[in-house]
């Protein structure tokens, strides 16, 4: 579109989609109408190519339609998904502008198709029912830098050749081929072992009209499908179940607020007056949003991009559903498939029906994650590829405990499942058969086995687990998923309802552990290369002493007279945490000018999880009343693995000799300096691993709610002097099969009569 037509604007818009919505819906051919399409948009566009790429399978695109390329190529012209431009464009499901294509590093020249003479290249994904089963293209002989208008255009072009499109590519797939059974791997979420049919979340919202005849209309059709979604939401936030105070309160009400913003609902009136119907101007902007945040790694951008999604996938099918769209009946037991999820989504299906949750993204901070916490449901996150192989109605096993999904399982593995589910009904019976009996092992040595905790909703484990107490209150995820910083105040009502949710048990409040890939929502923090290495944890409170200053405040405030231990992580030298505890004295101090209660049992440790604070461990021990070893972040840089990288997944063990020397070391230390010393990572609760600490020295561990059993149970039926014994030769040797070597020991000396009851 030229500057002498940007006066007509929308007008000339709503003309151009209705010529091609009649293309569309005419009694041609396929390939009739699709040249027509071609030849009517680059008349309107001004370019001197317009071509259209059908997918023909999963990998294959081929040339459909053109106009302006030589016209023997069409059908014999195919390009690889991810090959060339456009098939750049299909793998990446975004769109793609350049002055001089035949510079960009991904172009392919195919010679049959006489593009070489064409220099300037701009090209859109065609989407139907969320898949790409196309692409739009257009080029010019010239250099041509083409305008965000004129690509938005093209775009809502692609909208009218979606369905027929759809069709072809359904037609070429086939939908009834069987398809065979697969696996997919992910990270455990909320742990769990669930099996049912899938159910693909949003799947295939069908836009039957895309073109407006009457754009008023679809502006109150609009604005009345936002108000029942608003009331929708109202109705679902106040269900019984999620009635409990809790940071899962927090998220919907953070989904309130998004819901309520104009500004994504005016882009969509936007395009209503360009001359979409209000569905298809829901979906343009729900496009428009994904294509945006596709790039972005920020965890509270992704959030959005969730909670948004959710919200215009709502106003999708009130709008489908008001044209008389198809509604979609939930399998009485359902593991839900999905992108991504918002937690309203998630509150939509019936919880009586639903067994477990798969998302291709997502993470333990995550909305949807919390709020299914909260429900007990399992969730597997980072399931790559899962929507690609799943669909509605296949058998899946959902095994959250492992970290996998099993989709179409054979008779065989679905039998296997329902085995593993009696064992693992069998195992739970005996852990809270277990819960009030302390963890001493056969030959006498008492460990304390205490939670790890991040949500109110964890303290209820406390009696279900028989902990003895929390020996790490995550407490950053309250400020993740609030949009404002909690003021002391909202602090200290979530600190309060902790000190009453443990009874009188022991607690040890972790200070805020912002940074890296916890990302606070309403504090701007540095985009470093190296996040985890960065500006976060306790680099950050020390250099915004207010922010720590109120958060111990807030604990003083709670605590009201009651003992209470904090740590400060991430600790790497002796001057931070000297540095903090001079901020809590004085908070301290504070707190006593105003005669406030402080009790005179008040513990403040640090978390080990820098290797430059093992070396300087001795002049920390003589400043601090405990440590705790975050074996987590210790390995990471103990082995320079970033823990997230699934290539590196089980590259580097914790049981290696190398990494379980310095746990010795540390744990030798610490007892010479009569400084009681904790494991709270990962590693204290996988019962080979916490039996290998065990036989270290450690007598304290925290650990997950559900890790707790497992290894109370290991501890009970575990001789600590012949694995001590046998870890003492192997560490001097530096055996470089420990991992190996301790799993087989235990496996002969482990004295349970039932050898089915593998530790692992």
């Amino acid at each position: 579109m030229q500057s002498g037509r940007q006066s007509d604007g929308p007008d000339i818009t709503r003309r151009m989609l209705s010529r091609l919505r009649d293309v569309m819906s005419g009694a041609d051919s396929t390939q009739d109408r699709l040249d027509q399409c071609v030849r009517i948009i680059a008349a309107d566009l001004e370019t001197e190519v317009c071509s259209i790429y059908v997918r023909r399978d999963a990998e294959l695109l081929e040339l459909f339609a053109t106009e302006g390329l030589n016209a023997a190529a069409v059908h014999q012209t195919k390009l690889r998904i991810g090959e060339g431009l456009i098939g750049d464009i299909a793998s990446h499901d975004r769109p793609l502008s350049l002055n001089d294509a035949q510079s960009h590093p991904n172009f392919a020249y195919r010679p049959e198709t006489g593009e070489d003479v064409y220099q300037s290249f701009m090209g859109v994904p065609i989407r139907h029912a969320g898949l790409v089963v196309g692409v739009l293209a257009v080029q010019n002989r010239m250099a041509r830098r083409y305008r965000d208008e004129e690509i938005e255009t093209l775009e809502t072009f692609s909208m009218v050749l979606a369905e027929v499109l759809g069709r072809v590519v359904a037609d070429a797939v086939g939908d009834g081929q069987a398809r065979a059974p697969m696996r997919v791997s992910g990270m455990v979420i909320v742990d769990g072992l669930a099996m049912g049919q899938a159910y693909l979340h949003q799947p295939r919202i069908i836009i039957q009209r895309v073109v407006a005849e009457n754009p008023e209309q679809e502006i109150t059709r609009l604005d009345a499908a936002v108000a029942s979604m608003h009331l929708a939401l109202d109705a679902l936030f106040a269900a019984a179940d999620l009635a409990a105070a809790g940071e899962h309160r927090e998220v919907l009400e953070t989904f309130r607020m998004v819901a309520r913003d104009t500004g994504w609902i005016a882009r969509a009136r936007e395009a209503i007056v360009g001359g979409l119907t209000a569905e298809a101007a829901v979906e343009k902007v729900q496009n428009d949003l994904r294509k945006r945040y596709a790039a972005i790694s920020d965890p509270y951008l992704r959030e959005r991009l969730a909670d948004l999604d959710d919200l215009t996938n709502r106003l999708l099918l009130q709008l489908v559903h008001d044209e008389g769209g198809p509604l979609f009946p939930q399998p009485a037991e359902m593991i839900l498939v999905a992108r991504s999820l918002g937690p309203a989504d998630l509150l939509d299906y019936d919880r009586q029906r639903m067994r477990g949750l798969v998302l291709e993204e997502g993470a333990a901070t995550a909305h949807v994650a919390i709020v299914a916490g909260a429900l007990g449901i399992p969730v597997l996150g980072r399931a790559s590829g899962a929507l690609n192989a799943i669909e509605n109605g296949d058998q899946v096993i959902l095994d959250a405990d492992h970290g996998q999904v099993f989709i179409r399982p054979s008779a065989p593995v679905q039998e296997q499942f329902n085995q593993s589910a009696v064992v693992r009904q069998a195992q739970q019976n005996r852990y809270r058969a277990a819960r009030s009996l302390p963890a001493v092992s056969q030959d006498g040595v008492d460990v304390t086995l205490s939670l790890n905790a991040g949500l109110l909703i964890d303290l209820a484990n406390l009696e279900l687990t028989g902990a003895a107490g929390i020996g790490l209150y995550r407490t950053e995820v309250p400020f993740m998923v609030r949009a404002d910083y909690p003021d002391v105040t909202a602090q200290r009502d979530i600190y309060n309802r902790i000190f009453e949710g443990v009874g009188g048990r022991p607690v040890v409040f972790r200070t805020l552990d912002a940074g890296g890939d916890k990302r606070i929502q309403s504090l701007a923090e540095d985009d470093a290369e190296n996040p985890a290495m960065g500006w976060r944890s306790i680099r950050m409170a020390l250099d915004r002493p207010s922010m720590l200053r109120q958060q111990l405040r807030a604990m003083l405030l709670a605590a009201a007279g009651r003992p209470f231990s904090v740590m400060f992580p991430m600790i790497t030298s002796v001057d931070e945490f000297t540095a903090a505890r001079g901020i809590f004295d004085l908070e301290c101090r504070r707190a006593a000018e105003r005669g406030l209660a402080v009790s005179d049992q008040l513990k403040l440790g640090a978390m080990i999880e820098v290797p430059a604070a093992v070396w300087g461990l001795d002049a920390l021990l003589a400043e601090t009343d405990f440590v705790s070893v975050g074996s987590n972040d210790l390995a990471q840089f103990f082995f320079a693995a970033d823990r997230g990288s699934q290539r590196l997944a089980g590259r580097f063990s914790p049981l290696s000799a190398p990494f379980l020397s310095v746990l010795s070391d540390i744990e030798q230390r610490c007892r010479r300096a009569g400084v009681p010393v904790t494991v709270c990572g990962e590693m204290a609760g996988k019962p080979l691993a916490a039996a290998a600490l065990v036989a270290l020295g450690y007598r304290r561990l925290s650990m997950t709610a559900s890790a707790i059993g497992p290894v109370k149970e290991a501890i009970r039926n575990l001789h600590v002097g012949p694995l001590q014994g046998f870890l003492s030769d192997a560490l001097a040797r530096r055996d470089r099969h420990l991992p190996t070597r301790i799993q087989q020991f235990y496996d002969d000396h482990f004295s349970l009569v039932d050898k089915s009851k593998k530790v692992n």
